[in-house]
């Protein structure tokens, strides 16, 4: 498996990098291969219900995609392993303490937090704060 697992050495090396665009999750009802090419989301995942999306709030717009939230992204810059335990836990943590709602996608390279537009900034100072306290506690 590829990727850091060691907690301490996954807090302490990321570098969580604010994502400019603003996104939110949508779903399609029945999975469309055109509509979905069109709509070119960052993140699909099959429930049920139907497909869940993650896109760019401009392309939901232009294709009337209802959504309830905008979002943020912060990627957390540190190649995480999918075997690793406890990122997601202290990131939620974290951001649990600044009443800030997560909602974490774990990808091959590197998890992805998105977080209401409005508590961005905050949600990225808390990160980086969670990276200084974990060095100095080493």
């Amino acid at each position: 498996m590829s990727g850091e697992t060691n907690l301490t050495k996954l807090i302490t090396s990321m570098t969580p990098v604010l994502i400019d665009n603003e996104y939110v999750f949508g779903t399609l009802e029945t999975y469309d291969y055109e509509q979905v090419l069109r709509l070119n989301p960052i993140s699909t995942f099959q429930e049920q219900e139907g497909l869940t999306v993650i896109l760019t709030k401009e392309k939901a717009d232009e294709s009337n995609i209802s959504y309830s939230g905008v979002f943020k992204c912060i990627t957390l810059n540190v190649h995480s392993s999918l075997d690793a335990v406890g990122l997601t836990a202290a990131v939620s943590t974290k951001l649990t303490q600044k009443n800030i709602s997560a909602n974490v996608v774990a990808a091959y390279y590197h998890d992805h937090v998105f977080v209401a537009d409005k508590d961005a900034e905050q949600a990225l100072s808390a990160l980086i704060e969670l990276t200084k306290q974990t060095k100095q506690g080493i």
